[in-house]
């Protein structure tokens, strides 16, 4: 018997049995049951070696999928760790696994490594869990089955409620996961997450299976599991909030300094570089140049709760952009590699605006057509390139072969292929 029909009252396990809900409300019948409490009660948070070696023991043992989730302290802490792992596996039940006292967690890991994970949005997850040595062979992403599927909310609450009708409290979703020792709601949460994700797992695949979008979605998962992890992010400064105000090199000069002192002195003090200082603070002293601490503290962001010490700081870092030389100077904008913006390309290349907007609107309507988003369909950055330089001859097989070259999996080759072919073949020579 699944978890589901075991704490559900009624005792079934309630599908879509049909296409995906709309927007105005569930699909399954009646209404949703409350999932308040675990089947087998709050497990105890796992903290020492014996007690992990005997949690590996028993999901090795176990049967079928692992559900796996973990919680960050994002906007608390510095970066992206894990500090809580949620598991649950037929036969093992579920653990809570603090990665703080157990920060090698290779051996579990390992001990997975042929199970399939289930994760709900697990290009989230898996970085994080990468870290602690937890690394999946083979992966099914219930969110991402939800956005294949048509589903129009495909967060794990609105899935769980209109796929298996039970309702999760999602209270603590944005709370302090560092905290330590973790409150009892806290821990309940986070047990509950991982309840049904097996039962959601299985529900969504008979969905696909139903649709003809199941050998996509195993196509989707083995891509993510495959993937390398992200490179590192160049520039990551010129992500700060406010940026579009800052158009001189001087300007671009303080932010970069002023976001690297905060990154530094945030990742020195293990918290998020928010609390440091605001990206606000950084634009407003940005704009202003400020020419000495008594300015600074004028500024919004750098007012009377920050001590004269921090202040000095932060005026250094405005004083070492201001002593860049000419040549030191970020430059405006990133490096662009690939084509430029699409609002630039009726002057540019008016044959390549017509192919993007034949190409745009073929997409959409096969997405529809479909029922899932566009940029599950195809990646807009892949359809802009293509379109921007197309092959020299316009067929089947190079369009094709240009999809899979940017990294779009055979599925999507084959969906999407015709819709291209027509649209560059319609503009050719335009």
């Amino acid at each position: 018997m699944t978890d589901a029909q075991d704490t559900a009252a009624d005792g079934s396990l309630r599908t879509t049995g049909g296409t995906p809900p709309d927007d105005a409300g569930s699909s399954v019948m009646g209404a949703p049951t409350p999932l308040l409490e675990p089947r087998e009660g709050i497990p105890p948070v796992i903290a020492g070696e014996t007690a992990l070696a005997e949690v590996i023991a028993a999901f090795a043992a176990g049967s079928g999928p692992v559900a796996v989730d973990a919680e960050r302290a994002s906007g608390y802490r510095y970066g992206q760790r894990a500090y809580l792992v949620q598991l649950r596996r037929q036969g093992a039940g579920s653990a809570l696994i603090d990665p703080v006292a157990c920060p090698d967690l290779s051996a579990l890991g390992e001990a997975l490594s042929g199970v399939e994970w289930v994760l709900h949005a697990a290009t989230q997850d898996l970085p994080c869990l990468r870290e602690i040595g937890m690394i999946p062979a083979r992966l099914f992403d219930t969110e991402l089955a939800g956005r294949l599927a048509g589903f129009p909310r495909v967060g794990l609450g609105a899935m769980v409620e209109n796929v298996l009708g039970f309702v999760l409290e999602k209270g603590h979703s944005a709370v302090d996961w560092s905290t330590r020792p973790l409150p009892e709601p806290w821990l309940r949460y986070a047990a509950l997450d991982v309840e049904l994700l097996v039962d959601l797992r299985d529900a969504l695949e008979k969905e696909l299976d139903r649709q003809g979008k199941l050998e996509w979605a195993l196509q989707e998962f083995d891509a993510i599991a495959a993937a390398p992890p992200a490179e590192p992010r160049k520039d990551p400064w010129r992500r700060t909030s406010g940026m579009h105000k800052v158009r001189r090199r001087r300007q671009l000069g303080v932010v970069r300094e002023l976001w690297e002192t905060r990154d530094r002195i945030a990742q020195r003090r293990d918290v998020s570089p928010g609390k440091v200082l605001s990206d606000a603070a950084i634009v407003e002293a940005a704009l202003a140049l400020p020419a000495n601490v008594h300015a600074l503290a004028a500024l919004n962001g750098f007012g009377h709760r920050m001590g004269r010490r921090q202040l000095e700081q932060w005026q250094t870092a405005v004083d070492r952009a201001k002593a860049l030389t000419e040549s030191q100077l970020p430059q405006p904008g990133q490096p662009v590699t690939g084509p430029p913006p699409p609002r630039a390309w009726a002057d540019k290349d008016p044959a390549a605006a017509a192919r993007l907007s034949a190409a745009r609107a073929g997409v959409t309507a096969l997405a529809e057509e479909l029922t899932m988003p566009q940029e599950n369909l195809v990646s807009p950055d892949t359809v802009r390139r293509i379109c921007w330089e197309p092959p020299k001859v316009v067929d089947t097989e190079s369009v094709g072969a240009a999809l899979a070259g940017y990294g779009a999996r055979p599925w999507q080759v084959e969906q999407v292929t015709p819709v291209l072919v027509a649209a560059l073949a319609k503009n050719e020579g335009a």
